[in-house]
């Protein structure tokens, strides 16, 4: 016992201070995001996203800033290239991953949805999330083991009510099969649905239970990593498509479904699977 104690102790010595952290996303979100916002243009990625200079801004200015408290960590961020990426993740036991803007879609349209979310990788492992609203100064974060907070406050799941035929379903259309498109559109198995275009907001959201259940076909690393430490800390529910952990250190897209519900979430998951 007494060593599983010290070995704790090690663990959270090594791990980055969290209010460190969010002060440091947060101040680079009031100073490279919010000036901008709709106030700029936007090009268009070889994948088709959209690519602004608040994403370039803040990617350099959370870069140097981590560079600076912690050098020995090593940083990923969606603005890399996929090689860079690559070699990060096989040859990094620490390493930052970084989503600068998620949500440039909505930020180019003058719709105040998007945010920064920044992940800490152990060996494998989401050891610190956080993911920061900067319209509405919500800082979503989470430390493995320690819990999830809302703006320090202690975010924690709870079971909802509702069952998923009357429930409030986040879902992204776009990225799923033709087939569960039509399954949902025909079937309409919950009360209403909706789409807020930025991945992260979404896991945080469902996190401090906004919104009942929820749905994507494909999220990237940087999507995901964040999200999936802060649901579970906070006793949501998550899986892929095929009932597998949502969160692997590889580049490869994932399905997501959560809910902060266990009940929703069991007959969710019963739906889309029957419905694949």
């Amino acid at each position: 016992m007494f060593g599983d104690i010290l070995i704790r102790q090690k663990i959270s010595s090594m791990t980055p201070d969290r209010k460190k952290i969010e002060n440091l996303i947060r101040q680079v979100g009031k100073e490279e995001i919010l000036p901008r916002f709709n106030k700029i243009s936007y090009s268009i990625k070889g994948d088709g996203s959209l690519l602004t200079e608040a994403d370039l801004a803040t990617d350099k200015r959370i870069q140097d800033g981590l560079a600076e408290l912690h050098p020995n960590i090593a940083f990923l961020s969606e603005e890399m290239t996929h090689e860079q990426q690559e070699h990060l993740l096989q040859n990094s036991d620490q390493l930052w991953c970084l989503d600068p803007l998620d949500g440039t879609s909505n930020f180019a349209a003058g719709i105040p949805l998007f945010a920064t979310s920044l992940a800490l990788f152990e060996k494998g492992e989401v050891v610190l999330g956080v993911t920061y609203d900067p319209i509405r100064d919500e800082m979503f974060s989470a430390v493995k083991g320690r819990g999830a907070w809302l703006n320090n406050e202690p975010l924690k799941c709870i079971d909802s009510g509702f069952n998923l035929k009357n429930s409030v379903v986040i879902a992204d259309f776009k990225r799923l099969t033709p087939t569960m498109q039509q399954a949902l559109l025909q079937k309409q198995p919950f009360g209403s649905q909706r789409n807020l275009g930025t991945c992260v907001l979404e896991w945080a959201w469902m996190a401090a239970n906004r919104g009942h259940a929820y749905l994507h076909g494909g999220m990237k690393l940087w999507d995901l990593a964040a999200g999936t430490l802060i649901v579970s800390e906070a006793g949501g529910y998550a899986l892929t498509l095929d009932g597998e952990e949502v969160f692997r250190p590889a580049m490869d897209v994932r399905s997501v479904v959560i809910s902060p519900d266990k009940a929703l979430f069991d007959e969710w998951m019963l739906f889309l699977q029957k419905n694949r």
